[in-house]
């Protein structure tokens, strides 16, 4: 089959392509361990397993001239005082970026390197980050009631790592404070670095 160009539209008021190849959808039970209050998990998983958050890809053949992107929807809520967001990844391809632009919404970008940098950057309607190579990711929703809906595009090439996130996650959480977003260090970090 010939490849040729292609375009997509995003309808509002929910921003799920017009056209996706694959909708990926991760729930309270994809992200098990991923939270810090597991007492709140434990609550929230046996009233429902609702969806945290979805990804509408649209998919080019998994090589290096190629660009994969599409749709990630983080919808909003709380387990326990930490924000809802994404599993987040490093790159199997540790040497490749992403770029994001966020459509709607209000949330942060957390993010890390293999060697302890880490940075957080907001994200609001407008904005677009770029993630440096070897940098995990993990997008947050700040907003009490509304989508953080942003726009990914990455090599074809890069593939996914969830793992090395999945055994101690982020350095750092996104939670609420006084009624506000507040960065705090992950103490699962903090324990096995003293330890």
């Amino acid at each position: 089959m010939k490849a040729v160009p292609f375009s997509f539209r995003l309808d509002v008021p929910d921003f799920i392509p017009s056209a996706y190849d694959n909708h990926i959808t991760r729930t309270l039970t994809a992200m098990k361990g991923q939270f810090l209050d597991q007492a709140a998990y434990d609550h929230m998983l046996a009233q429902v397993d609702s969806i945290l958050y979805e990804v509408y890809e649209i998919r080019r053949p998994e090589n290096s001239g190629e660009v994969l992107h599409g749709i990630s929807i983080v919808h909003p809520g709380k387990i326990g005082d930490e924000y809802a967001m994404t599993k987040g990844h490093f790159h199997s391809v540790l040497e490749t970026a992403e770029v994001y632009h966020c459509i709607k919404g209000h949330g942060y970008m957390v993010m890390e390197s293999p060697n302890g940098d880490w940075a957080v950057e907001e994200l609001r309607p407008g904005i677009i980050l770029y993630v440096l190579p070897c940098w995990a990711h993990r997008s947050v929703n700040v907003s009490p009631d509304e989508d953080l809906i942003t726009f990914f595009a990455f090599p074809g090439h890069a593939g996914h790592d969830y793992g090395t996130i999945e055994q101690r996650g982020f350095r750092k959480l996104v939670v609420e404070r006084d009624g506000k977003p507040a960065i705090i260090d992950n103490p699962r970090w903090v324990q096995a670095e003293t330890s």
